[in-house]
């Protein structure tokens, strides 16, 4: 699945894009739109993104998660070097260690990704602040023709942006390019 990101310059124009790919069999759960506008949306009934898609909230806590872990792994040798406790502490208690450490860096990355714009969208920040909306189309591999192909001969209007393979991977990169394909399934950069 590859998630095709495309600039639309207004809501009319979302609208229609959306019933036109509801036509090529994108269904709804596929769509997702960021926007400034978010009353507008809800109006019009096109299915919003959400929070995974607009903060950094998964990258930050997977960080926050391995930086934890890194931690308690550190925290734990030094508890075993200086043995304070003596030699009866049983090993549950090490791993507990371990494990509180990865959750509380995990939660502590997570709460610094709510404030935090996703980094995949932040290339496309000045476009949303300036009315455009961004439309994120998670598409089968079989679907992905039909999707180009409907949004250039339908939609002029709307400009191709992105591809991502899936937007979830927090660390996967952004490809920004046209439509014409390289070797790999990888798109051109931008000149």
């Amino acid at each position: 699945m590859k998630c095709l990101y495309y600039l639309a310059p207004t809501l009319d124009s979302t609208h229609e894009i959306s019933d036109d790919l509801h036509a090529v069999g994108v269904r709804d759960f596929f769509v997702h739109v960021i926007s400034r506008d978010e009353a507008g949306l809800k109006k019009q009934h096109i299915h919003s993104s959400n929070y995974l898609e607009t903060l950094d909230v998964v990258r930050d806590g997977v960080i926050g998660g391995a930086v934890g872990f890194i931690v308690g792994l550190i925290g734990v040798a030094l508890l075993r070097y200086f043995d304070p406790f003596g030699v009866e502490v049983p090993n549950f208690v090490y791993y507990s260690i371990i494990g509180v450490a990865t959750l509380f860096g995990t939660w502590e990355g997570g709460l610094i990704g709510i404030g935090q714009e996703n980094r995949k969208l932040a290339r496309f920040h000045d476009d949303i602040q300036g009315g455009k909306l961004l439309i994120l189309i998670y598409a089968l591999k079989e679907q992905e023709d039909k999707v180009r192909q409907m949004m250039r001969e339908r939609h002029p209007e709307s400009e191709f942006a992105a591809v991502d393979r899936h937007f979830i991977n927090p660390f996967s990169s952004l490809r920004r390019g046209t439509e014409a394909r390289s070797p790999g399934d990888q798109l051109l950069q931008k000149e």
